[in-house]
C-alpha cells in the first residue's frame, strides 16, 4: 500500500529515516526498555479516541472495518488524526490496529499480504505523526492489538467468552502480532481485553516476539466484562516479563478509579489507564448514548495508585487530552 502524502513511508510500510525523528527509542523504534525505563521517571500521556478524532474530520465508520479501514482508503487522515493528539500533549500514540485482522479484511477481498502491509502501515503513520509533531520530548507508538470480539464487531469485546479456546485464540491473535513486531513498534497494546482466557492467549501470543507489551482489560464495576474477579485478571499479567504495564481502558472512568489502584496492588506493575467518555455503546445501532463522565479531575488520584500510561478511548479527544497532559505534567 502507498502512503498517499508520501512522507517517509518506503514500499514494505515501514518508517523511513525521517518517521523515526522524535520517537522514544534508540533510532525511534522497537526499544521496550527504554519505554519501561520512562515510565520509572514519570508518567506518560496517551492519545483519545482515534475513531472520535476520524467522525471529527468528516470520516464515515460505519462498516465492521472501523477505523481499520482508512489505513487501505485515507493513511493521511490516520496520520493526522495522531498528528492532533501529540500535538495536544499526548506521549504515546496507538495505532489504528485495533481492528484489523487478516480475517477482517478478507471479508473485503484484501489479501495477505496487503494486509501485512496494511498492519506495518498502521506503526509507520504513527511514526511519521510523531516526526511531523517536531516535538521536543520522545514520542512513542503503542501497535493495537484489539480482541476476537472486535474483528466479529457486533460489540462481543464487550462481553467476551466467544466459544473459543485458549489455545484458538492464540492462533488468531499470533499472525497479527507476528506482522506488527516486524514494524518495531515500541510497546504493544493489548487492549480492551474481555476476560481471562484471550488474555491468556494475548500473553502466550506475544512471547518471543521481542516487543514489550501493556494489557489493558475492559471491566464493569470490579469485574471483567466476562464476569471473572478484576484482581484474578490482572494476577495473570503479574509474572509475565513482556508486560510492563496492566490496567483498564474502554470502560467507565468511575471503574478507573478502583481498577487502578488494584492493578498496582496485584501485580506490582506500573498502570495503565485510559477510560472512554463514561457513555454506553450500543452494537445494535453501532452509536453511544447516555452522559459523559470523563474528566482530567480523576488523573491525579490515578497517578497517586500507581497510573503511569493515563490518557483517553472512546469518545475522548484531543481537547480533553490537552487536560490530562497539564494534570500529568503538574
Amino acid at each position: 500500500m502507498n502512503d498517499e502524502a508520501g512522507t517517509g513511508a518506503r514500499a514494505d510500510g515501514r518508517a523511513g529515516t525521517d518517521g523515526r525523528v522524535g520517537t522514544g527509542g534508540p533510532e525511534g523504534a522497537g526499544d521496550g526498555s527504554g519505554l519501561a525505563a520512562a515510565l520509572a521517571r514519570a508518567p506518560l500521556v496517551l492519545d483519545g479516541g482515534l475513531s472520535n478524532q476520524l467522525e471529527a474530520a468528516g470520516h464515515e465508520l460505519g462498516d465492521a472495518l472501523w477505523s481499520a479501514r482508512l489505513l487501505a482508503e485515507r493513511p493521511d487522515a490516520v496520520r493526522a488524526a495522531h498528528l492532533a493528539y501529540f500535538e495536544a500533549g499526548a506521549d504515546v500514540a496507538i495505532t489504528a490496529s485495533y481492528q484489523a485482522t487478516f480475517e477482517g479484511f478478507a471479508r473485503y477481498g484484501i489479501d495477505a499480504l496487503s494486509t501485512a502491509e496494511l498492519l506495518r502501515l498502521s506503526v509507520d503513520l504513527a511514526r511519521q505523526a510523531a516526526a511531523l509533531a517536531g516535538a521536543d520530548r520522545p514520542l512513542w507508538v503503542a501497535a493495537s492489538a484489539g480482541p476476537y470480539g472486535a474483528m466479529l464487531a457486533d460489540g462481543s469485546e464487550y462481553r467476551g467468552r466467544y466459544g473459543l479456546s485458549v489455545a484458538d485464540l492464540e492462533r488468531f491473535h499470533r499472525p497479527r502480532l507476528e506482522v506488527l513486531s516486524g514494524a518495531a513498534p515500541d510497546v504493544f497494546a493489548l487492549e480492551t481485553v474481555p476476560d481471562t482466557d484471550e488474555a491468556r492467549a494475548l500473553l502466550r501470543a506475544v512471547r518471543g516476539l521481542g516487543v514489550p507489551a501493556w494489557l489493558s482489560f475492559s471491566v464493569s464495576g470490579d469485574r471483567t466484562r466476562a464476569g471473572q474477579p478484576l484482581a484474578e485478571a490482572f494476577a495473570l499479567a503479574a509474572e509475565a516479563d513482556e508486560v510492563i504495564a496492566v490496567g483498564v481502558n474502554c470502560c467507565d472512568p468511575r471503574d478507573a478509579d478502583a481498577a487502578v489502584p488494584l492493578a498496582a496492588r496485584v501485580t506490582g506493575k506500573p498502570v495503565v489507564v485510559y477510560p472512554n467518555s463514561g457513555e454506553t455503546w450500543d452494537p445494535a445501532t453501532r452509536s453511544w448514548h447516555g452522559p459523559a463522565r470523563f474528566t482530567a479531575g480523576q488523573v491525579a488520584g490515578w497517578r497517586r495508585s500507581g497510573a503511569r500510561l493515563i490518557g483517553g478511548c472512546c469518545r475522548v479527544g484531543p481537547g480533553a487530552i490537552a487536560k490530562v497532559a497539564e494534570e500529568v505534567h503538574a
